[in-house]
């Protein structure tokens, strides 16, 4: 089985993030999900960005590296949305990554250098969310596929940002059971 660093999104370590990492740990995987945010949760997404914005995202950044240095190199790192960051930063930078999976979010592969040969990795993200489908992200997640054989592209119908928090209204239910069982396939040969 896996071992996992999850990251949450800009709302917290929410009860539906520790759902998920729940649902990872009942397939049999380990899962660190560290809280990058000292126990605060926030109810919407705007209170969640401003306080990510008065802590600062490069420090965020950082507290999410370093939280993953006390961690074995082979891990598979997943990130949700905020998350993506620090995820995607150590899949491309630290040696010994076993895959990745990025939710709601993809940085452009330049902002941490190349994407390491090889490193399988999944992005999922809601077709119409104007933060994933009109920030860039879906851009940067379609020139990352195109750039390697190892990444691949997962969209679902709708048009709502962090679907897989079940404890936000924004989460859609079949979305996340189709995303849950792909991720589940993907780690299965990432032990």
């Amino acid at each position: 089985m896996a071992d996992i660093v999850l990251f949450h999104h800009v709302q917290g370590l929410t009860t539906g993030v520790r759902a998920l990492a729940d649902r990872l740990r009942a397939a049999g995987h380990t899962v660190h999900a560290p809280d990058l945010f000292d126990g605060r949760t926030f109810a919407t997404l705007d209170e969640g960005m401003t306080h990510a914005k008065s802590v600062g995202f490069g420090a965020l950044l950082e507290r999410g590296v370093a939280e993953a240095q006390s961690l074995p190199a082979e891990v598979v790192y997943i990130g949700i949305s905020m998350g993506v960051m620090p995820a995607q930063q150590l899949v491309q930078t630290r040696a010994g990554a076993r895959g990745a999976v990025f939710i709601d979010a993809c940085l452009p592969a330049e902002e941490f250098g190349t994407w390491p040969e090889g490193v399988p990795a999944q992005i999922h993200g809601m077709e119409a969310d104007p933060n994933f489908a009109d920030g860039g992200d879906l851009d940067a997640a379609r020139a990352l596929v195109a750039s390697t054989d190892a990444v691949e592209l997962f969209l679902y119908p709708g048009d709502v940002h962090l679907f897989s928090d079940a404890s936000l209204p924004s989460h859609d239910p079949a979305a996340t059971e189709l995303m849950l069982r792909r991720i589940l396939e993907f780690l299965a040969g990432r032990g």
